[in-house]
């Protein structure tokens, strides 16, 4: 099994935890919206490889 599809679910995971970060209250506070543009994009990248890499070994058999 090809084990970089683990490192792409786990960004992705990362991707939620940017996006669900509470920086409410405190010094970074400021640098939400750029946490929570950078969890989306990353959900959505790693999530369209892991489709590209279903699809493709789909059909490779």
């Amino acid at each position: 099994m090809d084990n970089r599809i683990f490192l792409f679910l786990a960004t992705i995971l990362s991707g939620f935890a940017l996006i669900k970060v509470p920086l409410a209250d405190s010094f970074l506070e400021s640098v939400s919206p750029v946490t929570d543009i950078l969890g989306i994009l990353t959900v959505l990248v790693f999530s369209l490889v892991l489709i590209y890499k279903g699809v493709k070994g789909l059909f490779s058999k």
